[in-house]
């Protein structure tokens, strides 16, 4: 293999031959549960509705997210129909995951984790860090798990930033034609 695909294959060999233990497979299925259809992000957007002073930030988280799953799920995967690393090496490993479902370009869960911290940091250094923290593991678990390509989780994690700057970008200018306009 030589490309893209000699780097995935080389960084997905990697990982399966020296990551794997009884702890890496027990807390890896969780921290990628956490990151299924977005939960951990959604319920941070939604406790942060409840109060006055924190309501945009979760608005803008799930606007964020909104962008990168209409971007992602619906326009990016449905276009390059990529395999999974599981269907291209079905006899490479037994996945510790139920297989998803969908093609694997680019990471959902890892933009959608991404989308949501960028936001997160854009306002609090100290609250967004935890949640780069936490969705560069959400991130890693998906390689980890044989159910997406390194690419595919650097693609989510752009296509995630790129999705949570521009949400937070588009909410100020708005902001500021709104007050330019009383």
């Amino acid at each position: 293999m030589t490309g893209i695909n000699g780097f995935d294959g080389a960084v997905m060999a990697f990982i399966q031959t020296h990551c794997h233990n009884i702890v890496t497979d027990s807390v890896f299925p969780v921290l990628t549960y956490l990151g299924e259809a977005g939960a951990i992000w959604i319920i941070a957007a939604l406790f942060l509705l409840f109060w006055k002073k924190t309501r945009r930030q979760g608005v803008l988280v799930l606007c964020a997210m909104a962008a990168g799953f209409l971007l992602g799920e619906i326009l990016l995967k449905n276009t390059v129909c990529r395999e999974r690393p599981f269907q291209t090496f079905p006899a490479y490993t037994t996945l510790l995951i139920s297989p998803p479902s969908g093609f694997s370009f680019p990471s959902g869960h890892t933009c959608s984790s991404f989308a949501a911290a960028t936001v997160l940091f854009r306002f609090s250094k100290k609250w967004g860090i935890a949640a780069l923290v936490l969705a560069c593991l959400i991130a890693f678990s998906r390689i980890f798990l044989f159910v997406h390509w390194p690419t595919d989780v650097l693609a989510g994690a752009v296509l995630g930033i790129a999705c949570g700057l521009l949400t937070v970008f588009f909410s100020k200018r708005l902001e500021t034609r709104k007050a330019a306009k009383e």
